[in-house]
């Protein structure tokens, strides 16, 4: 799967360019050329791994091309979350979920605030430490970060199951549990290789991004199957766990651990991959913290501007970057025989590419080949019972 053609141009200065234009509106986005080119490269290790060419500026610049939107300094490019000045640094909330909304109040520690909470929110964030925030913020479940507070570090990786025979993506079964950006760019990544990749959402909470624009969402998940599970009742989804040679999850680790559906509790697998995507890793507190691709990528310290006078980056930039990450290394694991849980946090990917040098100034086209449309919610239910069996019965 080629996800788009590249037209770059380099030239001399400090933050790249890429320029998208959608039904007569060019719109654009700043990111690091460094962060462009350590990006390329891995788009070529996938290539190399799977034989399948991808285009990294299109992964970096893709939904903003679709969609026709950009940041506008400290407020992102989807417009959910905010760049604020505290007392001692900057910090950034995300509010894209009604309950994040509703937690407004008991973060200020006030009744009510104004129908647009972000003028009080920006006021109090002014008169507080960067960690009262932080730490305020995630005691109340919201996606919240500091500038810069997440080192750079590589996927964890864990011995999982027996190592098997060298495979490539092609022919394998993906069940893919994640939701919104970074996930399902594996999956969709994956799918492009030829692998049979089942988009799996509950009844209870479908994948947010399907509610949102249909072009993202086709271009997310526009080649899986749709498979519709209740996960207080997961015989089903226990079943296809069970026959994946890769799963890619990208909620809480404890989420599926308490419904007996974690990478422990399911029937070993040789040479199976569980890919573990999360906001802020699996370590102590920060296994409960939530994160979205733009506060992550501040979490990372992956932004624009200056230190003093810092600015978004590209478009929710640490979710395209930790998806393209997260298929190499599911790629590479498979290459090696596999069984293997990996985690990728996306923050820690953040700041794996904000500690790349500041180089040179390019400009670039980055807009999707049209998408074939995504399987309505559980529309595959029927076929992908029917795979999961026969994959059961062969391997039995």
């Amino acid at each position: 799967m080629r996800l788009g053609s590249r037209t770059s141009r380099y030239s001399t200065g400090a933050l790249l360019l890429c320029s998208s234009e959608q039904n007569g509106r060019v719109t654009s986005l700043a990111v690091p050329v460094s962060v462009l080119s350590r990006a390329r490269r891995v788009a070529n290790e996938f290539r190399s791994l799977t034989g399948v060419e991808l285009d990294a500026d299109v992964i970096i610049a893709g939904r903003s091309g679709l969609l026709s939107q950009t940041p506008h300094e400290r407020i992102s490019a989807g417009g959910a979350t905010h760049l604020m000045r505290s007392r001692d640094g900057w910090c950034a909330l995300t509010l894209s979920r009604p309950d994040d909304v509703d937690a407004i109040p008991a973060l200020l520690e006030t009744d009510t605030v104004a129908d647009d909470p972000w003028p009080d929110v920006h006021r109090w964030v002014a008169g507080h430490h960067s960690a009262e925030f932080t730490d305020r913020g995630r005691l109340l479940g919201l996606p919240v970060a500091a500038l810069g507070e997440t080192r750079a570090q590589p996927p964890r990786v864990h011995a999982l199951s027996a190592v098997t025979r060298p495979r490539v993506p092609s022919g394998l079964l993906v069940a893919d549990l994640s939701a919104m950006w970074a996930g399902p760019l594996c999956g969709q990544l994956l799918a492009g290789a030829g692998a049979t990749v089942v988009k799996v959402e509950s009844t209870s909470r479908p994948d947010g991004a399907r509610s949102g624009p249909a072009e993202f969402f086709d271009w997310m998940n526009g080649e899986k199957l749709s498979y519709l599970v209740d996960l207080d009742d997961p015989p089903g989804l226990r079943s296809l766990l069970a026959a994946a040679d890769v799963v890619i999850e990208s909620s809480r680790p404890a989420a599926l651990a308490r419904r007996g559906l974690g990478p422990a509790d399911i029937e070993p697998r040789d040479g199976r991959v569980w890919l573990r995507i999360t906001g802020h890793g699996t370590g102590s507190a920060r296994g409960t913290w939530v994160a979205f691709g733009d506060d992550a990528a501040v979490s990372g310290g992956l932004v624009c501007g200056s230190a003093d006078e810092p600015e978004f980056c590209g478009d929710a930039i640490a979710d395209p970057l930790t998806g393209l990450e997260a298929a190499v290394a599911v790629a590479q694991s498979l290459a090696g025989g596999g069984g293997e849980l990996i985690e990728l946090s996306m923050s820690a990917v953040a700041a794996t590419y904000a500690a790349l040098p500041r180089l040179d100034e390019t400009s670039c086209s980055a807009i999707p080949p049209p998408s074939k449309r995504a399987s309505p919610l559980g529309a595959d239910n029927a076929a992908v019972d029917r795979i999961v069996a026969e994959k059961l019965v062969t391997t039995c």
